[in-house]
């Protein structure tokens, strides 16, 4: 699984609904309404590394009032979850 962060500027007075239309893209697991330089952040996970390009400029920049994007790829995942996880194989509830 390869997963994406994508950074995005949109028309501000349109936010929550380009989040939503982009939440319901095929690909797109999460997406934040943030503070800061953006206004969204889009978490992409596609199976190859060529589904990006369907997914980031294939459909979430053309949704309308998407400014422009900024694609960063992940190369390894970290989280909590996943910690917890690992040290709790073998062990009874």
């Amino acid at each position: 699984m390869i997963t994406s962060i994508v950074l995005l500027k949109t028309s501000p007075d349109r936010i929550p609904e380009i989040a939503e239309q982009i939440a319901a893209l095929e690909g797109v697991s999460e997406v934040y309404s943030v503070t800061g330089a953006h206004d969204l952040i889009a978490m992409v996970r596609v199976a190859r590394h060529d589904d990006l390009a369907d997914v980031i400029p294939g459909r979430i920049s053309k949704v309308p009032g998407v400014l422009s994007t900024e694609t960063h790829i992940a190369f390894r995942t970290y989280s909590q979850h996943d910690l917890e996880s690992a040290f709790a194989i073998g062990l009874d509830a």
